[in-house]
C-alpha cells in the first residue's frame, strides 16, 4: 500500500508528540524521587550554624531508618521569608517547611487534621495544648510544634542581694513588681528597678492586656469596645506611669543590655537569653509575670512549627518525616536550646524540677485559649504599624500622650 506524503509526516509528528509527552511525564512523576527511586522530600529551615549542624544529624538518621524516603535539607537563614514566599509563587515550596506566620501562609499549606485524627488523642494530647492555638487558623491545623518560648521576669539577683530585697515569687502581682522596682531603684548607682522596650512589638504587648481581661479586639475582630476598654487603658497607663516615677526605663531592645551590665533589675522576655546568661556568668532567676489581681498573668506564645505544602507531591511520607521532627527522639536532640513541646519529654526529662525552665511551662498552661489579634484580625499589618504608633506616643518621653486618647485614636 502506497502511504502518502502527507500521511508521513503525520505518522512522524504523531512519534515526535508521543516521545514528548512521555518524556514530560517521566519528569513529572520522576523529578522528585532520586535516582535509585526513593521518594525525595525537601525541608526548609531558618536555622542557621550549629543548629543546621544538628538537624543535618537528625535527618541523616531518619533516611538511614526511612530507606524509601530521602529528605534534602535547605537552609535559607535570613532570607527564608523571601525563599519559602518565591517557591509558594512558583509553585515550587519545600514539602515542608518551619513555619510561625500562619494567617499568611495558610492558603499554601496543607491542613493538618485529618492526619492528626488518624493518630489518636493521645498523640494530640501530648503536645501542650495552648501551642495547638498557634498552629491552626480559622479552626484548621496547618503545622506541628517544634519548639516554643513563653515570656517570664528575669530578676538580677546581685542586685536584689545588695538591697537585701526578697527574690520575687510566684502569684506575685503588679502592684509586687512595682513595689520591688521602687526598692531597686538607685539614682546615684544609676540602677532602674524594670526595663521594658521603648517601641514594644505590638504581637508581644497584648499579653499583658490578657492578664487584665482585655485585647486589641474581640472574637470577631472588632476594635471599638477593645483595644480602647476600661482594661487595656489601665494596663497600658500602668506602664506609663512607671516610667513618669522613673521605678522604670524603656529599652532599645528589651532590657536585657541594661539588665547584663547590672543598671536593670528585672525585664520580661522569652527562653533566649538562657544559654548566654549562663555562659555570661550572670546571677539571675526567672519568676512568672505578675497578675492583676486575682486574675492568672498569661504570655505571649512564640511557637515554631513545620508544616506542609500544599503542593507536595507526597504527603504520606511528608508527615512521616513530620512525625519524626516532632517526636520524643528529636525533642530530646534540641534540649540544648529549644525547650521540648511533648509533655512526655518534659516529664522524662524532669523540666519541671528545673528551676528556670518550670516557669516557662507554668506560664504556657496559664495561657490557654488566648489567641493573639494577628491570628484573628484581617489586616494585621496595618494594625501592627498603627499599634507601634500609639506606643511610640504613649512611651516616648518627648510626647507621653494620655493613654485613654492615643487609643481611641486607633478605632476611628
Amino acid at each position: 500500500m502506497k502511504v502518502s506524503k502527507k500521511a508521513k509526516l503525520f505518522f512522524l509528528f504523531t512519534i515526535i508528540a508521543t516521545l514528548l509527552l512521555s518524556a514530560c511525564s517521566s519528569s513529572d512523576t520522576n523529578g522528585d524521587k532520586t535516582e535509585d527511586g526513593k521518594v525525595k522530600l525537601r525541608f526548609a529551615t531558618w536555622d542557621v550554624g550549629d543548629d543546621v549542624d544538628l538537624q543535618q544529624g537528625l535527618i541523616d538518621q531518619f533516611n538511614k531508618e526511612n530507606s524509601d524516603i530521602e529528605v534534602v535539607l535547605e537552609a535559607y537563614g535570613g532570607e527564608y521569608d523571601t525563599k519559602i514566599t518565591a517557591g509558594i509563587g512558583a509553585k515550587d515550596a519545600p514539602d515542608i517547611m518551619y513555619m510561625w506566620n500562619y494567617p499568611q501562609y495558610k492558603d499554601a499549606l496543607e491542613p493538618l487534621d485529618s492526619y492528626i485524627k488518624d493518630k489518636g488523642e493521645e498523640y494530640k494530647g501530648n503536645f501542650y495544648e495552648a501551642l495547638w492555638n498557634y498552629n491552626a487558623v480559622d479552626g484548621e491545623t496547618y503545622g506541628l510544634p517544634v519548639g516554643y518560648t513563653t515570656h517570664v521576669v528575669y530578676y538580677n539577683k546581685d542586685l536584689f542581694d545588695a538591697k537585701g530585697i526578697e527574690y520575687p515569687k510566684a502569684g506575685w502581682t503588679w502592684e509586687d513588681l512595682q513595689e520591688t522596682a521602687k526598692k531597686l531603684t538607685d539614682k546615684e548607682k544609676k540602677v532602674t528597678g524594670f526595663a521594658f522596650p521603648g517601641k514594644p512589638d505590638p504581637y508581644d504587648f497584648e499579653m499583658y492586656l490578657w492578664g487584665n481581661g482585655a485585647s486589641y479586639v474581640d472574637s470577631k475582630g472588632k476594635l471599638d469596645g477593645s483595644i480602647n476598654s476600661k482594661k487595656s487603658i489601665e494596663t497600658f497607663t500602668m506602664f506609663q506611669n512607671m516610667l513618669k516615677e522613673e521605678i522604670a526605663i524603656t529599652a532599645e531592645s528589651w532590657g536585657d543590655t541594661e539588665f547584663k551590665t547590672n543598671r536593670v533589675g528585672m525585664f520580661i522576655n522569652g527562653a533566649w537569653y538562657l544559654e548566654a546568661f549562663k555562659e555570661a556568668g550572670i546571677n539571675y532567676g526567672v519568676v512568672e509575670i505578675p497578675s492583676f489581681g486575682d486574675k492568672p498573668s498569661a504570655s505571649i506564645v512564640s511557637s515554631s512549627g513545620i508544616a506542609m505544602s500544599k503542593d507536595s507531591k507526597h504527603k504520606e511520607a511528608a508527615f512521616k518525616f513530620m512525625e519524626f521532627w516532632t517526636g520524643e527522639q528529636a525533642n530530646k536532640e534540641r534540649l540544648s536550646f529549644e525547650l521540648p513541646v511533648l509533655k512526655s519529654v518534659v516529664e522524662s526529662e524532669k523540666l519541671q524540677e528545673d528551676p528556670i525552665k518550670k516557669v516557662f511551662y507554668t506560664m504556657l498552661e496559664q495561657s490557654e485559649g488566648h489567641n493573639p489579634t494577628s491570628f484573628v484580625t484581617e489586616d494585621w499589618s496595618k494594625l501592627s504599624d498603627d499599634l507601634s504608633l500609639v506606643f511610640e506616643q504613649i512611651f516616648n518621653p518627648s510626647t507621653r500622650v494620655d493613654p485613654e486618647k492615643a487609643l481611641n485614636s486607633v478605632v476611628k
